[in-house]
């Protein structure tokens, strides 16, 4: 019914399993492999495949996300236009608890990648469009130049409060701060020169942009993060990405945690929203609302800032979708709408 190549992939191996499930829904694991994470070795791997496997049955390449090592494989494998699963590697971790796997090595987690892939029904990885991968690197980029600036600020403080303050190293970090700022302008020169050459891309952020308080540094962020949102398919899938969801435990009347978010998702998402989060609380009526009613309710201001970031998100979405712009009457026309109805 069903064939899985599992993948654990590091930096310089690929340790993959294969697994088949058959008619009654039994599942073997027939055959373990290791390969060079090259060119060459992943040549290989594709012909020990092919080798291996029923030509009538497609195969579904199912791998973690290590860092950036496993996409080397997993764009030639999009190339050659076969079903590829990108999963993340707290899901596999989670799963092989339920396994009972008491010896964890590379063979064991490849198993358990290609028993997931033949239990579950997974999604396609899709490769990410050149303009979001770029719009992505630079993001990163700049959001790593801000944290050594931030570093270095501190230090100049600490320098400059010092009992007896050493001038020349004083002299050394405002160097280095001048440096990051010019560093930090030419990434943001490049990101305004890569959303100008894409008529799309262009149109979609300047959409994105009409919500107040939300940049175009913003706007590049969540695009280039999402991939497009190509693979989101509702807003509730996109804030669990974000690891904007909530969580909560709770069994009989023992057991009742408070609810918060899961942070299990993209980080980079939830730091770009901070910022704006609190800027758009400041001058748009309805996110100030929301803010002002969370934090009656609670008590606990940065709970209505979380909220707020999940509501912007979330209108960054629909917006994005819907190729419109923000409009800040859109519920009370809603509602009077529907009052005439």
């Amino acid at each position: 019914m069903k064939q899985v190549l599992g993948v654990d992939v590091a930096q310089k191996e690929l340790v993959v399993t294969l697994g088949r499930m058959y008619d009654d829904f039994t599942i073997d694991m027939y055959a373990y492999a290791v390969f060079k994470n090259t060119e060459s070795g992943i040549l290989n791997l594709s012909k020990w495949v092919d080798k291996l496997t029923n030509k009538e049955i497609k195969v579904r390449y199912v791998m973690e996300a290590t860092g950036v090592y496993h996409e080397k494989f997993a764009y030639y494998l999009d190339q050659k236009q076969e079903d590829v699963s990108i999963v993340l590697p707290n899901k596999i971790s989670n799963y092989m608890r339920t396994l009972d796997v008491k010896t964890i090595t590379d063979k064991t987690c490849s198993e358990a990648i290609a028993r997931f892939g033949l239990e579950r029904k997974l999604d396609n990885w899709k490769r990410p469009k050149d303009v979001y991968r770029i719009l992505k690197q630079l993001t990163r980029e700049r959001r790593q130049i801000t944290d050594e600036r931030t570093i270095v600020k501190n230090q100049l403080h600490a320098e400059k409060t010092e009992a007896m303050p050493h001038v020349q190293g004083i002299d050394r970090l405002n160097r280095r701060i001048v440096f990051l700022n010019k560093l930090e302008k030419e990434i943001k020169d490049e990101i305004q020169a890569t959303v100008k050459e894409n008529e799309e891309l262009k149109s979609d952020i300047a959409n994105i942009c009409t919500i107040p308080g939300v940049s175009i540094l913003t706007a590049a962020t969540v695009i280039g993060e999402t991939n497009g949102f190509e693979l989101i398919r509702c807003k509730r899938q996109l804030t669990s990405y974000a690891g904007l969801d909530v969580k909560e435990k709770q069994s009989g009347t023992s057991v009742k945690g408070k609810p918060r978010i899961s942070k299990r998702g993209n980080r980079h998402l939830r730091s770009c929203l901070h910022l704006p989060a609190l800027s758009t609380i400041k001058w748009d009526e309805n996110f100030r609302n929301l803010y002002a009613r969370i934090v009656a309710k609670s008590g606990i201001k940065m709970k209505g800032c979380v909220a707020v970031q999940r509501k912007l998100l979330e209108l960054m979405y629909v917006l994005y979708k819907n190729k419109t712009v923000y409009d800040k009457d859109f519920e009370f026309k809603k509602e009077a709408a529907a009052q005439k109805a």
